[in-house]
């Protein structure tokens, strides 16, 4: 159903920019453990060698980094992260029992070395491809608040927690609220 979708996102990210479709990325799922997480590429190749140089036009706060104009991110790169097709990828992290659909979002191993000993709880859970940060306005959450999220989550854990954080996603995803 969705193949046509996956394979005109792949040829526009192949036409727009040199370099392969998908990244991989290093993250920390439940319980510390580590795994590759699946992404549409929405950056140039070497955007991970050029984030050291702009680590002072950080826009977030704790240890992740956010750049409202990047100027890492391709042309394509840009509406994926708007539309946020560039997670699409993830699903097969989900049916690799890596990820949920639902859950706190997995954290870069670098961010996790930063962690203070309460945040660690973010680790309790499978980490999703969405979650109460994401629906309560994903980068312009601050990292404190997304961590009290992620527990708030953990701690209150229903199915019917998980259908309101999958319905609440189609409007945040339509409206692109914060994401970049």
């Amino acid at each position: 159903l969705i193949s046509p979708l996956l394979l005109a996102i792949a040829l526009a990210i192949k036409l727009d920019s040199p370099g392969p479709v998908f990244y991989r990325q290093e993250r920390v799922g439940k319980h510390g453990r580590r795994f590759k997480m699946l992404k549409f590429r929405s950056m140039r190749p070497d955007a991970d060698k050029l984030l050291v140089l702009l680590r002072e036009h950080n826009e977030a706060s704790g240890p992740l980094f956010k750049m409202r104009s990047d100027p890492r991110v391709t042309r394509i790169g840009g509406v994926l992260r708007r539309l946020s097709l560039d997670e699409l990828p993830q699903l097969l992290n989900v049916l690799k029992g890596e990820m949920s659909l639902v859950g706190p979002r997995p954290p870069l191993p670098s961010e996790v070395a930063e962690y203070e000993d309460w945040q660690f709880g973010r680790l309790r859970a499978v980490p999703g491809i969405t979650g109460l940060w994401q629906v309560s306005g994903r980068s312009e959450v601050p990292f404190h608040d997304m961590v009290r999220l992620d527990l708030h989550y953990i701690r209150n854990w229903s199915l019917g927690l998980d259908l309101e954080i999958l319905v609440r996603t189609i409007p945040a995803v339509l409206t692109s609220r914060g994401a970049y």
